[in-house]
């Protein structure tokens, strides 16, 4: 497409007419995004593409010859009982962690928003500590507490006479154990929430309240359209993070202290440890491949799922 400017034929690309000005600023443009593009082809779309290949092939890195197999991990994937075990715990733990998770973050948020001024800050900082934590302390500190014999956590629950359940052994037990862990990185989805939180305007609240809306009105009608925003991008994310679950789980249950809690059997089979042993504990690194492109299907289905369900609940400012 064409346009004229001062007697002059200009192309115009995007709506945006293409000048000499327009290219020098897309030199500029380039130059400044280059470290970000250079690192995404090299770390990110150069190994993703080098995965796919090598998930068509039988490739271990301790044998010298590799062949081409086609389709043949993808149809193992298929009698595979490790993948379907491994599918459903992981599914399993996202839909209780995911909306639990944000159900008690938002909770926390709302009370930090009551509480306001500097001991909102020293919560605020309190609630995100544990995010900085490294995963495998996570995974040591909650062997330590969810230990069926000696652990805090039965403890507590015996201090009220309750026995509690064998966390780390019983296979019945074993993803409610999880759960509770990962409870203990919500801070970060905290402290996304009180920041949506504090855009909310208070003029809308003030004239619900003179409307005679109840708390629970304010909350339903006002409150939850104004941060839905914060809350479908967390949704989407921590739905991302809890399919990938990995580090804290496998260093209570696959690590050091494996033979403490071979008890828990396939439970605490989740799909990337099982891909992290394919790829690097018996070397089938096609195989593994494989693996991680159906999980990158799984992701990718579900977050589209998400997306397109988002229009109807989605309010953003402006629309």
């Amino acid at each position: 497409m064409t346009a004229g400017i001062q007697g002059r034929e200009v192309r115009v690309i995007g709506g945006v007419p293409w000048t000499r000005n327009t290219r020098q600023d897309l030199k500029w443009v380039l130059l400044f995004l280059s470290p970000w593009i250079i690192g995404f082809i090299v770390l990110t779309a150069g190994p993703m593409l080098w995965t796919l290949y090598l998930s068509f092939t039988n490739y271990n890195p301790i044998r010298p010859v590799t062949n081409f197999v086609g389709i043949e991990n993808y149809a193992r994937m298929l009698k595979d009982p490790h993948v379907l075990n491994s599918l459903y715990n992981t599914i399993f733990y996202t839909v209780l962690h995911v909306p639990l998770s944000m159900g008690i973050a938002l909770l926390l948020a709302l009370m930090l928003n009551r509480i306001g001024g500097r001991s909102a800050g020293f919560f605020r900082t309190a609630f995100y500590i544990p995010n900085v934590t490294p995963a495998v302390a996570v995974g040591t500190l909650f062997l330590l507490l969810l230990n069926g014999n000696s652990g805090v956590i039965n403890g507590v629950l015996g201090f009220f006479g309750i026995d509690g359940p064998s966390w780390l052994n019983d296979p019945t037990w074993v993803k409610p154990g999880i759960i509770i862990m990962s409870l203990w990185t919500v801070g970060n989805t905290v402290v996304i929430y009180f920041a949506a939180l504090k855009n909310v305007p208070l003029e809308m609240y003030e004239a619900a309240r003179i409307d005679g809306a109840s708390a629970w009105d304010q909350f339903r009608n006002i409150t939850v359209p104004m941060i839905s925003g914060a809350l479908f991008f967390t949704f989407v994310i921590n739905t991302i993070a809890s399919l990938q679950l990995f580090t804290e789980v496998y260093t209570m249950f696959f690590g050091a202290q494996q033979g403490q809690s071979s008890g828990a059997g396939d439970a605490a089979e989740f799909y990337v440890i099982y891909l992290f042993h394919e790829a690097f504990e018996v070397f089938r690194m096609g195989y593994a491949s494989a693996l991680a492109w159906l999980l990158f299907a799984v992701i990718l289905v579900i977050t589209v799922v998400q997306i397109r369900v988002s229009r109807r609940f989605v309010y953003y400012e402006g629309e």
